[in-house]
């Protein structure tokens, strides 16, 4: 830029267009980048890990639940046979309760009468 002033002639800058200049990163600016730069790859690959872990993560739901779905229709296969064999076990113990109860009772009945018969002889 070339200014005119008061009859003197001052030459600030001279700019010419036919010499490139080479233009000097500063190391603050250089490592600056070279942060983000590795920050950036660093946090592609982790989010290619967080999708496989997600992917992983799915797979395993899925089988977890076919193994509950597996799980409950066992049960229910099992429930009816227990449930029958829990009737027959409570129907034969009240019937050897009261089979029990018939034989203490008959028991008992026949001191009674062998007491009775004894107290009739005398």
């Amino acid at each position: 830029m070339v200014l005119l002033g008061s009859a003197n002639l001052r030459l600030d800058r001279v700019i010419r267009s036919d010499v490139t200049y080479i233009h000097m990163v500063d190391p603050v600016q250089l490592i600056l980048l070279l942060v983000i730069v590795v920050l950036t790859v660093l946090l592609v690959i982790l989010g290619v890990q967080v999708f496989f872990i997600l992917k992983d993560l799915r797979k395993t739901i899925n089988k977890t639940n076919q193994v509950l779905d597996n799980a409950n229709s066992i049960t229910e296969n099992i429930e009816g046979p227990l449930s029958a064999v829990s009737s027959l076990a409570m129907g034969l113990k009240g019937g050897s309760l009261l089979a029990a109860a018939k034989l203490i009772k008959s028991l008992l009945g026949r001191d009674r009468e062998v007491d009775d018969r004894r107290s009739y002889r005398e």
